[in-house]
């Protein structure tokens, strides 16, 4: 069975959540011995493989523009599917999902995985939110199969839809690389254990900005706040934020993987994610992993992790969270054990190869 996958940006090692939930999801479905294709866009990579791991890999060039590149990327990638012989086409998030109707005339199948309602992020304009919009309705309405990564999401397509046949298949996190890099640690000016971590893409629905203002609040008692991440497009609250946090003495790493993130997981004092919005944040996923204690705000997508209460605050109350800032500096090193069984790639793997071979 081949699989021809759009939606993402590409892989391997590009920032993302949805980039990361493909580059470990396909890796193991062409593992089991389906035919997996990626079309990628050739604005975000930055290499020339034709495969990896047992995935193929497509290039396309599409205009690195936020407002239409997804659109235009997965027009022309439909169009390769079809050219590729696709039995189905796996569209991720609902800008990319306009175009279901399309795939389906085309005579593929369509699985579509919805990562999160974007039409709420802050970045998008009216019209982009309607667009977003209907992209979620044409991709629920006319996806064969729709995946979704959280109840939260599942009960928003039901609700707006009436589609209760939905697949609910969490985001999965690898096993952590426990690991050690003094070099890099020494070239940020941190010591071990002794930092507070954020890593996420530089938008303003991460709220950032409230972390930053929260921590230089605390007496930090000689620990740092690193920001790890940065944006695909420099904008005013890019700039702003990373001026803010340079101004406050954050420490900034921009786009890390590999070594570099796997040491910064291993010894962190504490994990902090402020958002607005979510789907389901793998970045958090990942920080349980590793142990981490972390501290997030009380959006949907982030209670049903189903954390303990001390591990929440009300989105947006920079005075909570930096209460629970100062509790970390003030606090001993710790780890915390939970439960990633729900997270388990190999599992999720397993469920959505059951998926495509009812088409086969």
């Amino acid at each position: 069975m081949k699989i021809v996958v759009t939606g993402t940006r590409g892989i391997p090692d590009v920032m993302g959540g949805v980039e990361t939930h493909c580059e470990e999801l396909f890796t193991r479905i062409a593992a089991k011995g389906f035919d997996v294709t990626v079309i990628r866009r050739k604005s975000y990579v930055h290499d020339s493989l034709a495969e990896w791991k047992g995935v193929k890999l497509v290039d396309i060039e599409t205009p690195k523009k936020k407002s239409f590149e997804a659109i235009v990327h997965t027009f022309k990638a439909i169009l390769k599917a079809k050219a590729l012989g696709a039995d189905v086409v796996h569209i991720h998030a609902i800008g990319p999902a306009l175009l279901t109707p399309m795939a389906r005339l085309l005579g593929m199948k369509v699985v579509f995985t919805h990562h999160g309602p974007d039409y709420d992020r802050d970045k998008w304009g009216k019209a982009a939110k309607t667009m977003l919009k209907l992209g979620e309705r044409m991709g629920t309405r006319y996806a064969n199969e729709v995946i979704v990564i959280s109840e939260v999401i599942n009960d928003i397509l039901v609700r707006k839809y009436g589609r209760r046949d939905c697949h609910l298949i969490y985001n999965g996190v690898p096993e952590p690389e426990i690991c050690e890099y003094p070099e890099y640690f020494e070239e940020l000016g941190i010591g071990k254990g002794n930092y507070v971590l954020g890593m996420c893409r530089f938008v303003p629905e991460k709220n950032l900005h409230h972390l930053v203002e929260a921590f230089s609040k605390i007496d930090a008692k000689g620990c740092r706040l690193v920001l790890a991440g940065d944006t695909d497009f420099e904008d005013d609250y890019s700039r702003r934020l990373k001026a803010e946090a340079r101004g406050h003495g954050v420490v900034l790493t921009g786009f890390v993987k590999g070594r570099k993130l796997h040491s910064l997981l291993t010894n962190a004092r504490c994990f902090v994610l402020p958002s607005s919005h979510e789907g389901l944040p793998i970045a958090l996923l990942e920080a349980m992993s590793y142990r981490l204690p972390v501290i997030v705000s009380d959006i949907p997508a982030n209670l049903e992790v189903g954390l303990s209460y001390e591990e929440y605050f009300h989105v947006g109350d920079v005075e909570a969270l930096a209460r629970k800032l100062q509790k970390v500096a003030d606090g001993p090193f710790r780890r915390v054990d939970y439960d990633m069984a729900p997270y388990d790639w190999d599992v999720i793997a397993g469920q959505v190869a059951d998926i495509y071979r009812r088409y086969s």
